[in-house]
């Protein structure tokens, strides 16, 4: 099972914004920043989950997939399978397709303090835009 901690951030909301993206398998880790531009703080979040999910398809296919994240918004998208928001709506049906390929993907909340290694790539991520 790969273990992914996702976090976005952004500097103003919106503003300019990056992914982080923590992944821990087989006692190895392996650490992503992408700066993502000018979004606000939950399409960053969404954005982190995408490009993890990419990096999953291209490192890791066929493993089933943990995935956390500190944003009960995108966690409570994703579980539920459902959003009005529109903004949000492109960015879920990303998420369903980019998780197809896998026997499992899961999402879980877990707290800020949790997050810590993904929080710092988010951060580190919007130095780079």
């Amino acid at each position: 099972m790969i273990v992914v901690y996702t976090d976005g951030a952004s500097k103003g909301n919106p503003g300019l914004s990056g992914a982080g993206i923590y992944i821990k398998t087989d006692g190895k880790s392996y650490e992503y920043s992408f700066p993502l531009g000018m979004l606000s703080n939950h399409e960053a979040e969404f954005h982190a989950i995408i490009n993890a999910l990419e990096i999953c398809k291209e490192s890791f296919p066929k493993e089933i997939l943990s995935f956390r994240s500190d944003s009960k918004v995108v966690v409570d998208v994703i579980e539920n399978d459902f959003t009005k928001n529109e903004v949000f709506l492109p960015l879920l049906e990303k998420i369903r397709k980019k998780s197809e390929g896998f026997p499992y993907f899961f999402i879980k909340w877990i707290p800020e303090k949790q997050n810590y290694h993904a929080d710092l790539l988010a951060k580190k991520a919007i130095q780079l835009n």
